[in-house]
């Protein structure tokens, strides 16, 4: 059943390259997908993104940042849920191809909530 709220929370845990690309967005656009990554993953809570941002972007690059913004829910409505390796640890897969269309659906600017280390 589609949800009555006109946008839907979500988070980005992202590194220091991808936070600056944001930074030069005005903090309202997330960079296009290296060639290598095919899917735009943005996560439902802000404990699955700190932990990505912890065990992933920390060790990669010696800093890791949880980002959240709002989506439009007419946009993120089309797309489903994932689960990846367990019910806290859900997102959604979006193709690079559609993350203009998905920049797009941002409503007002991404935030940065936390940093890690």
């Amino acid at each position: 059943m589609p949800s009555t709220e006109a946008t839907l929370t979500l988070w980005r845990p992202v590194g220091p390259k991808e936070l600056e690309l944001i930074c030069q967005s005005g903090m309202r656009a997330f960079p296009p997908r290296l060639p290598e990554q095919p899917i735009f993953y943005p996560v439902l809570t802000e404990e699955y993104a700190t932990k990505i941002a912890r065990d992933w972007n920390v060790p990669s690059s010696g800093q890791g940042f949880v980002t959240r913004f709002q989506i439009a829910r007419h946009f993120i409505d089309r797309y489903e849920v994932k689960e990846a390796g367990g019910r806290s640890h859900q997102e959604y897969w979006i193709p690079a191809e559609d993350l203009d269309a998905f920049n797009q659906a941002i409503v007002g600017l991404i935030e940065v909530i936390h940093k890690l280390p």
